[in-house]
C-alpha cells in the first residue's frame, strides 16, 4: 500500500484493516473534541465498523477514488487525511482531515495537508484541491488559508451536524497557483 514520507517525524500511510482497533481507539479517546465537527463520529461505536470502513477505502483507492491516509507522528497513529471526491474527468479532489486533539498545535496537519498536495498535483496529476471547513472552524480554515487556498463561497446550510446545519466555506487550489508559490518543478 501506499506511503507517503513527509519528513523525519510524519509519515502518511494508506490505512489497513488491521489499523482498525487503533483508529477506532484514537477516535474515541477524542470523541468529544473530534464531534464537534465530524458528522459521522456518533455512529462509529465499535472498531468493527472501521474494520468494514477501512476495507471500502482500500477498495476505493484500488479504483482510484479516494486515498485514505493515517497520519503517523513518530511512529504513533495521530489522524487522518483523505484524498477523496477524485474526479479524474475534471482532474480535481477534496482533501478532508483530523488530528488527535493533544498533538495539535505543532504543525502536523499543515505538513501533512502539504504532502498530500504534492502527491496530488505531482503524482497524479491533478489540476484542483478543494478543501471544505465549517464557517466557525477556525483550526481547521487556517489550513487553505496559511497554504494559498482561495476562498471561493460559502455552502449554505451544508452540512448537517449534531442536529443543526451549518455552513461550510470552500477553499480551492490550482496546480499552477501552487507551483508559483513554491517553485516546485517535478
Amino acid at each position: 500500500m501506499l506511503t507517503l514520507k513527509v519528513d523525519s517525524e510524519l509519515e502518511l500511510r494508506i490505512f489497513e484493516p488491521s489499523e482498525a482497533g487503533e483508529l477506532f481507539w484514537l477516535v474515541d479517546s477524542n470523541r468529544r473534541y473530534l464531534r464537534e465537527w465530524l458528522p459521522w463520529i456518533d455512529g462509529i461505536q465499535s472498531p468493527g465498523q472501521f474494520y468494514s470502513v477501512i476495507q471500502m477505502w482500500q477498495k476505493n483507492f484500488q479504483e482510484g477514488s479516494s486515498s485514505h491516509f493515517g497520519i503517523r507522528f513518530r511512529g504513533a497513529l495521530a489522524g487522518s487525511i483523505s484524498l477523496h471526491a477524485i474526479d479524474w474527468s475534471n482532474s480535481q479532489a477534496s482533501i478532508g482531515y483530523y488530528l488527535s486533539e493533544k498533538l495539535q498545535g505543532r504543525g502536523i496537519t499543515i505538513r501533512t495537508v502539504k504532502a498530500v498536495i504534492n502527491h496530488a498535483f505531482y503524482e497524479l496529476g491533478l489540476n484542483r484541491i478543494e478543501i471544505r471547513c465549517g464557517k466557525d472552524n477556525d483550526k481547521s480554515k487556517a489550513i487553505p488559508m496559511k497554504l494559498g487556498f482561495y476562498k471561493e463561497g460559502i455552502l449554505r446550510d451544508g452540512e448537517f451536524l449534531n442536529g443543526n446545519f451549518h455552513d461550510l466555506i470552500v477553499y480551492g487550489l490550482l496546480r499552477r497557483e501552487w507551483q508559483r508559490r513554491h517553485r516546485f518543478i517535478p
